[in-house]
């Protein structure tokens, strides 16, 4: 299954809403969409209330996304979750990273 986003710009903030799987077969096309709102905009925001499947791989570019936030000055923020993501989330324990509450 492919990946959706929509995308929305309020102000300084850039909104994103994944909808699907966000996986090992579609981070790469993912990568420099997300690293690209965040250096166009001074927040990133992530909806991730739709996604059915986060695997490692993209745990690791929400990772990515986080770590280049904090190099830059920037914000990033998880905004909402759905069970799969949270679930991915909280097996490896990341919802501190992601100033998620523990599941």
């Amino acid at each position: 299954m492919d990946i959706t986003i929509a995308q929305e710009q309020a102000g300084t903030q850039c909104r994103l809403s994944l909808c699907g799987e966000m996986s090992i077969y579609n981070t790469a096309e993912l990568k420099p969409r997300l690293l690209t709102c965040l250096q166009d905009a001074e927040s990133l925001a992530i909806d991730l209330s739709e996604i059915s499947e986060l695997d490692t791989a993209g745990l690791q570019l929400l990772w990515l996304c986080q770590q280049e936030a904090a190099l830059t000055g920037k914000i990033f923020t998880i905004t909402a979750t759905s069970t799969a993501a949270m679930e991915s989330i909280a097996l490896l324990r990341l919802e501190p990273l992601f100033n998620l509450p523990p599941m």
